[in-house]
């Protein structure tokens, strides 16, 4: 077969505090992050953004050690996968490649060329497809392809989403049941999924499968762990104007608080490595939420991290990548539906999901515009006397 290697996929995260403000502007520059109807626009907003932002951002990483576990934890399941292919009789070289941050995809693309490497299988570390995350590595993945032809020599398959992996769905279950088991009253605890989410008009414009994964993914778990507890699937991390899948985790947790739930687990059901959105968003801010609404035992699962069931996972999907047909980036990257992303077919006013997609983007142009006449002392409103 010749030299196998393994391109895990992530997000990526700022190291220390001084990373945060240049994360975040590698984040939101991203067109699958923020969708503007003008290209031009997306480097300036994406300053504005990470600089209006930095200060928060850091004060949420200082509160998790000044920085993102993100990368030494990828880097440990690198190595937990490798071994365990080892043991399986496949040597592969496993990469890392973060989209936002170090080690960069192109980093790693750059070692996987030094080491030729003859089949590559790439493997996203999100268990659920979305334009917004597996489907922006993989453009750019195909974006490098496209600009280097000697990349051409190299046999890759590509994983798009593996929710449904019986391993994973084990995995996650056996880290539930260690949580419940733990309780007095462990058939009583309230399962609360949050997953990450994304704007509404991902998945009704452009046919992102990311809701329907998710909701599969909470069914196929709450099958393997096979427990009579109620449970609820929500969103979280939402930000911006614009309408995002509902219903929203806080908004869910106070009403749980409402029906006299006391008990509650929660699984970050979209995140298998611990980050901000599990460490900081959820064990802090979240749990705030919950116990003011009257939830007093506010319990969460941990990533699944190195969990030995899920790196087996991990390890069956490549195998298995490598006996199977090849699956290619333009197979997997764009949307099922075909419909225009930006700019919108037409333009709609009032509240319906369209216009309120337009009306985010124009007060964000229009705020943009604001701020650059501050800062250059020139435009309209300085030539009519109003600044």
């Amino acid at each position: 077969m010749g030299r196998v290697g393994v391109l895990l996929l992530n997000l990526g995260g700022p190291d220390e505090l001084e990373d945060v403000r240049p994360f975040l502007y590698n984040l939101f520059s991203d067109p699958e992050i923020i969708r503007l109807p003008f290209s031009w626009l997306q480097s300036p907003l994406a300053w504005l953004i990470s600089t209006l932002r930095a200060k928060k951002s850091q004060e949420n990483y200082r509160q998790i050690g000044g920085g993102s576990p993100l990368r030494h934890i990828t880097q440990a399941q690198a190595q937990a996968l490798q071994a365990d292919l080892q043991s399986k009789g496949q040597e592969a070289n496993i990469y890392i490649g973060m989209r936002y941050w170090h080690p960069f995809t192109e980093e790693a693309i750059a070692r996987i060329k030094r080491d030729r490497i003859d089949h590559l299988v790439i493997l996203p570390l999100y268990p659920h497809f979305s334009i917004s995350t597996s489907g922006s590595s993989f453009r750019l993945l195909e974006q490098i392809w496209q600009e280097d032809p000697s990349l051409d020599r190299i046999e890759y398959t590509v994983i798009p989403s593996w929710y449904n992996q019986p391993d994973y769905l084990q995995a996650m279950a056996q880290l539930i049941a260690q949580e419940l088991d733990q309780c007095p009253n462990p058939d009583s605890v309230h399962i609360f999924f949050s997953a990450h989410g994304v704007p509404v008009s991902y998945v009704t414009e452009a046919g992102d499968p990311y809701q329907q994964e998710i909701e599969d993914c909470t069914a196929l778990i709450m099958q393997t762990l096979n427990r009579p507890n109620p449970h609820t699937l929500a969103y979280q991390s939402r930000v911006g104007p614009v309408e995002w899948l509902k219903p929203y985790t806080e908004e869910a947790l106070k009403e749980l608080g409402e029906q006299g739930v006391e008990d509650l687990l929660v699984v970050p059901i979209s995140f298998v490595s611990e980050h901000i959105e599990t460490l900081q968003e959820i064990d802090i801010e979240y749990r705030e939420i919950a116990e003011e609404a009257g939830i007093h035992n506010f319990l969460r699962v941990p990533a699944l991290n190195t969990h030995p069931v899920f790196i087996n996972s991990l390890s069956t999907l490549v195998t298995e990548a490598l006996d199977a047909p090849s699956c290619k980036f333009f197979e997997v990257i764009r949307p099922p539906k075909k419909v225009k992303m930006y700019p919108q077919e037409s333009w709609e006013w009032g509240m319906t999901t369209a216009a309120e997609v337009w009306n985010g983007r124009l007060a964000m142009i229009g705020f943009l515009a604001l701020v650059l006449e501050l800062i250059s002392g020139q435009g309209p409103l300085h030539f009519v006397g109003l600044l």
